[in-house]
């Protein structure tokens, strides 16, 4: 990999915000949904570990085989920053997990570029 470490913007695009709505509808009511998204959109942006945001959410990091992880993989290379990922707070209390609305393919990317690099992420709740 020649990209040696991972740009990121300071805020997501809009179109980030238009496809963790488009998830969150699976996974949601519709105004439930777009509540979420409003919030991702006042969030303040904080950062935290690839390995802690692998370990929140319960998902397996991709490797660069994947498509959507080479495709960012790619950008990288060439420069392009990548957006912060939108995250929801799990509860451990009730087994939930924490849910990337957005960006599972981008942390996968960097991880595999820079294990240490933080990833500046939108963490909200969904109470």
């Amino acid at each position: 990999m020649a990209a040696k470490r991972v740009k990121w913007r300071d805020k997501p695009q809009a179109k980030d915000f238009d496809a963790a709505a488009d998830y969150l509808r699976l996974i949601l009511p519709e105004r439930k949904a777009a509540a979420v998204v409003a919030k991702f959109r006042r969030a303040k942006t904080i950062k935290q570990l690839p390995k802690d945001i692998e370990r929140a959410s319960g998902l397996r990091l991709l490797t660069a085989k994947d498509p959507e992880v080479d495709d960012k993989l790619k950008k990288l290379k060439k420069g392009e920053p990548l957006s912060p990922i939108l995250l929801i707070r799990g509860s451990i209390s009730s087994g939930m997990p924490a849910t990337i609305a957005d960006g599972y393919h981008r942390v996968c990317a960097a991880y595999i570029v820079d294990q240490a690099a933080e990833i500046p992420c939108r963490l909200v709740d969904l109470s």
